[in-house]
């Protein structure tokens, strides 16, 4: 049997890539996991996410949590309507107001976890994500408020949320719209100053966060690299994108980042 000239190439990419045929059709195992994957992409986006485990590896981490929502009534809603994922619940809006009213300080950094389009990326990647970025955290003596989980969230939500806190800074860590490939893919947004109204062009983004993508030691130092530049310059945004050429392979970590 002829050797698979594609063979070599398939272990760089998750891509579909030299699928083959049988006959004028595609061969069946092919076409069986085109259809599980398919499965996989749809199950990230409507299976309800479960915040217990999160919790718990936060809490193990030092990080304490508050549960919040969007305006979404229900997750179909939330497909539906972006522009309810990208508003507090008037409940999530009293419960920050009050934390706010309690804090001695403004914090730093407003860190909100939200389920996004893939619950699967959130329950796989937080823990670990945020385990290699406390070290930066701890390093730069940067003041969190309390992590927010929120459920049917859109990346804007965090504009919001960081507002009433006060936060210097926004972190948003959400799961992407899955793939085909990868139904597990965590996005990061940056934004300085957060408040309502802000666009995508105001905020930075790190992508394919995942065991199988960007790992997250490399996450975590462009994430924190961007956060030193941000608190630094007074911005985010189109006018530091263009500042990570230097961020190479071979990084010495927590200490080039402080």
């Amino acid at each position: 049997m002829a050797a698979d000239p594609w063979a070599n190439l398939k272990q760089f990419t998750d891509a579909r890539i030299g699928l083959g045929r049988s006959g004028s059709a595609m061969p069946t195992h092919e076409v069986l996991d085109f259809a599980l994957s398919h499965a996989m992409a749809r199950d990230a986006v409507t299976t309800p996410i479960d915040w217990t485990p999160i919790e718990k590896g936060l809490a193990d981490l030092g990080f304490p949590t508050l549960r919040v929502t969007s305006a979404t009534s229900d997750r179909s809603e939330y497909l539906r309507r972006p522009d309810l994922g990208r508003k507090l619940s008037d409940h999530s809006r009293e419960a920050l107001v009050r934390a706010s009213e309690m804090e001695r300080e403004r914090p730093d950094l407003v860190v909100l976890v939200g389920d996004g389009l893939s619950s699967t990326a959130v329950s796989a990647n937080i823990v670990p994500f945020l385990s290699a970025l406390e070290p930066y955290i701890t390093k730069n003596g940067w003041r969190l408020s309390p992590i927010l989980l929120a459920e049917d969230a859109r990346v804007a939500l965090g504009d919001e949320a960081g507002e009433i806190l006060g936060g210097k800074a926004v972190l948003v860590l959400i799961g992407e719209r899955p793939g085909l490939s990868s139904p597990d893919s965590l996005g990061v947004y940056i934004t300085f100053s957060p408040r309502v109204g802000l666009k995508d062009a105001d905020r930075n983004c790190i992508s394919n966060v995942r065991q199988r993508g960007l790992s997250y030691e490399e996450g975590a130092f462009k994430t924190a690299w961007i956060l030193r530049e941000a608190f630094r310059r007074g911005l985010t945004g189109v006018n530091l994108k263009d500042e990570l050429q230097f961020l190479i392979e071979g990084h010495k970590g927590p200490e080039l980042i402080g």
